[in-house]
């Protein structure tokens, strides 16, 4: 049997997209997709936004790389509009959700060493996290599908249930650095993490003099109806990594953190080849342009009512199929009685609607951020089509 020229690591279904049009895919054969799953939360502006399009077009024939040898002023400017909008007092720039995570996990280590605690370096995680696919972000989740076949992982970490605070207490010990959460899991199933639960690790930190880690990779960039879903919580993080929606479509990512958690990241401790090059800083800086603009939150917010409106109002319609609404702004999940990858396949191969399955029998419907009523309606009607028309396989039932 001869491999596939692309590794075959992906399960790849049969829609095979060739141009995006703002909020609709058009594949190869000139059929067209509502596209509510952006790329896995990536292409919160859509596709082709004219803003976005133009910035990376004329940083494209400007310049694209020059790597971190030398000054960066565009990866200066962007860096301070984070810090400008966030808890953060300084930023790196990556390539990737994982390596945001990766420098975050440095970030905590290299603190405590800094202040002389080496033994410090044990991460609280928690069940079912999504944090990437390295060996160092595996090594961060207890999810068996994703560390099968890749031991030894590294050591330094521990698991928690989500949402258990008391277990989360239990775990503390004189080589604990921090924890990591997602306050939004969201390969798992678009799970909150509860107020009480976030705000707890947080009291927890500062009571032992931990550090919290916040992976926003998926929740981050408006995509709750804040700029960070950390704001919702009344809390703020030392430590979060961000990436996805950051880019726009370009891949990038970034740790932020205090200048205090950062204290241990001086010259030589970290690094990347493209880290921040100056194509992905005007990538960037165009998303920022649009999700900052008056109005564009108060935007997400009310299509976020307006989408779970919708889908509650379904769930009586479609009570064999459909069970609850969860999520925040537009990063919600419809979850159903029966497993959720056949459904979406069906959305996708029998309705041209676009989702993507989670964990927990749940579909996750991620939008571009820039969907108007006239999409929901269509989703809506879509969603309700391919609930009508969908029978579980003898294996679900």
């Amino acid at each position: 049997m001869t491999i596939s020229a692309l590794m075959p690591v992906y399960p790849r279904c049969g829609t095979r997209p060739v141009r995006g049009e703002g909020c609709y895919l058009i594949g190869e054969r000139g059929e067209r997709y509502l596209d509510f799953a952006s790329g896995i939360a990536v292409n919160l502006l859509g596709h082709g936004h004219p803003h976005y399009t133009k910035a990376v077009q004329d940083q494209v024939a400007t310049l694209m790389h020059v790597s971190n040898l030398y000054g960066s002023p565009q990866g200066e400017a962007f860096a301070q509009r984070l810090v400008d909008n966030t808890f953060a007092d300084t930023v790196f720039f990556t390539n990737s959700g994982a390596e945001a995570v990766e420098c975050a996990i440095k970030t905590a280590r290299r603190y405590h060493y800094a202040n002389g605690n080496p033994e410090r370096h044990t991460i609280i995680t928690f069940s079912n996290a999504f944090h990437g696919r390295t060996l160092g972000t595996i090594s961060a989740t207890d999810q068996e599908k994703l560390r099968e076949g890749f031991e030894p992982l590294l050591p330094g970490f521990a698991y928690a249930p989500f949402n258990d605070l008391e277990a989360a207490e239990r775990l503390i010990d004189a080589s604990t650095a921090g924890f990591l959460v997602e306050p939004i899991q969201g390969e798992s199933g678009i799970r909150p993490a509860t107020p009480e639960f976030l705000k707890g690790l947080r009291a927890l930190a500062d009571k032992h003099g931990l550090l919290l880690i916040l992976d926003e990779v998926q929740s981050g960039v408006a995509r709750t109806g804040t700029l960070y879903a950390y704001e919702q919580y009344g809390i703020v993080p030392d430590i979060m990594a961000s990436a996805k929606g950051i880019g726009g479509g370009f891949p990038m990512g970034a740790c932020l953190a205090t200048e205090e958690a950062a204290k241990g990241m001086v010259p030589g401790t970290h690094g990347s080849t493209y880290g921040g090059n100056p194509l992905a800083m005007a990538a960037g800086q165009a998303v920022f342009d649009v999700i900052l603009a008056d109005g564009f939150l108060d935007h997400v917010k009310q299509m976020g009512e307006r989408l779970r409106q919708t889908l509650e109002q379904m769930i009586p319609n479609h009570d064999t199929l459909f069970d609850s609404v969860r999520g925040t702004g537009l990063m919600l999940g419809l979850r159903l009685k029966v497993p959720s990858r056949d459904f979406v396949a069906h959305l996708r191969d029998h309705h041209g609607l676009l989702t993507v399955a989670a964990g927990d029998n749940v579909v996750r419907i991620l939008p571009p951020l820039v969907i108007e009523e006239d999409h929901i309606a269509e989703f809506a009607r879509k969603l309700s089509e391919g609930a009508r028309s969908f029978t579980p396989s003898d294996d679900a039932a």
